[in-house]
């Protein structure tokens, strides 16, 4: 038997996988919490828009669930020399400043607590007026940098964290040797590699990220950089020309981590990439399909034949060649907050919760016996602004329909709803330019823990939706992706082999109920009124019978 490790760099959390190649059965998992801040994320109490990570603790984790694999392996009988790959995955965009060493910044002593010489977490938007300005430039001057990203940049990318760092603080910006992405980190770090000029770049994170396109010579040129800022000279240099798929062999597992991990040197290292990328793949993501990846946020995964012409889409966060199965276009969408919702309302509203043991389930049972429409509520999913379709992080959450009779459970099942109607937007804009959406895939913790959810998404979608079996499905791409840099010992070379032995699905199927996806249709109408009302500036419909409407479909009720 051979066997492959899947290393998942979550926002809280690093998971790590071993599978069996021929059978796909996970045979080991482990998860490691980061040490620092809180759940892993540091903040700023004054600026809510900051959310950065400690290095430090990406190698803590790592090094432990690398070791509890190796270790239990040997329990297992297993030869540690059958590992034939090691796949990696991580947040983004999540850039770490590095000296020359690819050493992070905040290892020197001159920035040890210093965060903004630390990871800029995929959840950062401290660099929102920048990524409006990235946008501006690049309507102005080089308008196709922005058709393949869905025509807005974002303060989660790439180029505007490395911007807002240029004006905040010129000290860490000009100690940088160069600006690595989590997802490329890692895998150089466990290859040994010694320079930023040595890292084979994730061509994930730099498609949907950094603006990358073969077609325009890879990253934005020189001329444009500097039109952005004078500090950005000389910038491009400092990172990279070429960026490759998840697959090639980053390198060889080198002798400081094998030693450190207990696992033979030599192990081959796949480039990285994206988490929802590769939990997509994990997933069983084919042509036609749609993948949730449903956590604090969600993704939207879907793949199309990379030999067949594609529409340029609006909205969605990037059409990138070979960023999820090699030989297809990767298309990414999702919503910023979905899990992050229900869980700062319940914190936030509902401190008697405390004293109950699971507030989530005690509010889902509660919710569970209100129908659709039955609460007169009617919210926007815009906690933590809008990834797509409107690419805008200065929106806000929102709730209409409160009278002195509202309960905190019908609050809560408006969020899960607003979540529901913000997935099938996305939805409709996929088939809105030609890409079928046949099937559904949901994974992640929301779809494990949460019924109800899956079923109001099911009414509001008018969709069955199916659950991917694993509940660690980064991890198990992570690791497909190890067996293929590895090939030369697991014999395959493409992801759908590996699909096909690994991916498997929960019995359950959870299917629209007819009355439920009628309402919801009604309700949906409303809803796309607050959401181009507030979120488009050409939409001109008057908002008076919103409120008289979602009153009619209460009163249905009695």
């Amino acid at each position: 038997m051979k066997y492959s490790i899947g290393i998942d760099f979550g926002t809280a959390s690093v998971r790590g996988v071993l599978i069996e190649i021929e059978t796909g059965y996970e045979l080991i998992t482990r998860v490691e919490n980061y040490p620092s801040g809180i759940e892993g994320v540091l903040i700023d109490e004054n600026n809510p828009y900051l959310a950065r990570q400690n290095p430090l603790d990406y190698h803590i984790s790592l090094e432990k669930v690398l070791k509890h694999i190796s270790l239990s392996a040997k329990k297992k009988k297993i030869k540690l020399q059958d590992i034939i790959g090691i796949g990696v995955d991580t947040t983004g965009s999540t850039p770490i400043p590095v000296d020359k060493n690819i050493i992070p910044l905040s290892f020197h002593k001159e920035f040890k607590n210093n965060k903004n010489a630390m990871a800029w977490l995929w959840k950062d938007h401290t660099s929102k007026d920048e990524a409006e300005e990235i946008t501006e430039l690049a309507r102005e001057k080089r308008p196709q940098y922005l058709l393949k990203i869905g025509g807005v940049y974002s303060s989660e990318w790439f180029f505007s964290k490395i911007l807002h760092l240029s004006r905040v603080d010129k000290k860490v910006f000009n100690a940088a040797a160069g600006f690595v992405e989590l997802c490329d980190y890692i895998p150089a770090i466990l290859a040994g590699k010694k320079t930023p000029k040595e890292i084979l770049r994730s061509i994930c994170a730099a498609g949907h990220k950094a603006m990358y396109n073969e077609i325009w010579g890879g990253l934005p040129d020189d001329e444009f950089l500097t039109s952005l800022s004078q500090d950005f000279a000389g910038l491009r240099e400092k990172l990279y020309f070429k960026a490759y798929p998840a697959g090639v062999c980053e390198g060889y597992l080198c002798k400081e981590w094998a030693e450190k991990t207990f696992l033979p040197e030599g192990v081959p290292i796949s480039v990285g990439a994206f988490d929802a990328h590769i939990g997509a793949v994990g997933a069983g993501i084919a042509e036609n399909t749609l993948v949730k990846i449903m956590g604090t946020s969600t993704c939207d995964m879907m793949i199309f034949p990379g030999n067949k012409k594609i529409s340029d889409i609006p909205g969605l966060c990037g059409i990138v060649p070979d960023s999820i199965v090699p030989g297809y276009f990767g298309l990414e969408a999702g919503q910023s907050a979905v899990g992050d919702i229900f869980y700062w309302f319940l914190k936030t509203f509902l401190p008697q919760t405390r004293s109950i043991k699971d507030p989530y389930q005690y509010y889902s049972k509660l919710a569970e016996k209100i129908y659709p429409g039955q609460t007169g509520l009617l919210a926007l999913d815009w906690h933590n602004g809008n990834r797509t379709v409107l690419i805008d992080q200065k929106l806000t959450g929102l709730i209409i329909g409160l009278t002195l009779n509202t309960k905190p459970q019908d609050i809560y099942r408006a969020l899960i709803e607003a979540t529901g109607f913000g997935a099938r937007v996305i939805i409709e804009r996929f088939q809105e330019y030609g890409i079928k959406v046949k099937n559904i895939i949901a994974t992640g913790g929301l779809p494990e823990k949460n019924p109800l959810l899956m079923q109001i998404y099911a009414d509001i979608t008018g969709r069955e939706f199916r659950i991917s079996t694993s509940s660690q499905t980064c991890a198990v791409g992570a690791a497909i992706f190890g067996a293929i840099a590895g090939k030369e010992k697991s014999g395959f070379s493409r992801v759908e082999q590996l699909q096909k032995k690994i991916c498997r699905f929960k019995d359950i199927v959870y299917r629209p109920i007819p009355r439920n996806k009628n309402i919801y249709d009604k309700i949906y109408l409303l809803y796309k009124n607050l959401h181009d009302s507030f979120g488009t500036t050409t939409y001109n419909k008057n908002l008076y019978n919103v409120m008289k409407e979602l009153l009619k479909i209460k009163e249905m009720y009695g």
